[in-house]
């Protein structure tokens, strides 16, 4: 089993470290993408964490179903009004085989990159492909790397600088892993210094997992909005079809 970064700590502070990403119109966005692939079948999200998105989806009628390897973030989506519908699964998103076929198999918010091995990340593939109905779709939002902000010989980012918060990366480019760092200022004055490992990889990368899963690309955009991907899109929302 992968380690749990997303402890107790983490998990009771997760919603409001990421309250940008609650912004409704985003989660319209997002929830719209996935309940038309969806259409009339079953989804599952892999590594629901708090629901952010499945709460919202799962609030247009689509029959939902999560898994998520924290049973932190676990207890914090089961405490949520409109979670009682969804069914959860604490497991590991790369072995653990939910009941049945689904439609749509979705990972958001760069969360394939919390898999810290290529092996790994073929394997959350090849598990996504097995919970697929024939013509469903797997769909993975992460980002594009971010190597060309690193000064030559640098291997340190920092992403955000504001008062109580501090956000860097540091890259070991030989290996593709960033671990991100996070400090934040406590209530009581003392700083929370939280880090974990990622694994990213180019879209390409990406695709050549999809193939080894028996998956194909059926299309890719910059964002939920269907914006048109390009060199310059910072991250990608790639939707692989199974034949």
């Amino acid at each position: 089993m992968p380690d749990i970064h997303f402890d107790e700590e983490v998990a009771a502070s997760y919603d409001d470290d990421s309250s940008g990403r609650f912004d409704p119109a985003l989660l319209a966005r997002t929830t719209e993408f996935l309940a038309g692939l969806a259409g009339d079948g079953r989804a599952l999200e892999l590594a629901i964490g708090t629901g952010r998105v499945g709460v919202p989806l799962a609030a247009r009628g689509v029959p939902l179903s999560g898994i998520e390897l924290s049973p932190f973030m676990l207890e914090r989506l089961r405490a949520k009004p409109g979670a009682a519908g969804i069914d959860v699964t604490e497991g590991d998103m790369t072995t653990t085989r939910l009941d049945g076929e689904f439609s749509l198999v979705y990972l958001v918010y760069n969360t394939i990159t919390n898999l810290t091995s290529q092996d790994a990340q073929v394997a959350c593939f090849q598990n996504a492909a097995r919970h697929l109905s024939p013509g469903g779709c797997f769909v993975v939002e992460v980002g594009v790397p971010a190597l060309r902000l690193l000064p030559p010989g640098s291997t340190r980012h920092v992403f955000a600088d504001e008062p109580g918060y501090l956000g860097y990366d540091v890259y070991d480019i030989a290996q593709q892993i960033e671990w991100s760092h996070h400090v934040r200022l406590r209530e009581d004055g003392t700083y929370r210094h939280s880090a974990a490992p990622f694994r990213y990889a180019w879209p390409g990368e990406y695709d050549l997992m999809a193939s080894i899963a028996g998956l194909r690309l059926r299309e890719r955009w910059a964002d939920w909005d269907r914006t048109p991907f390009t060199g310059e899109s910072e991250q990608h929302v790639s939707v692989w079809e199974k034949p």
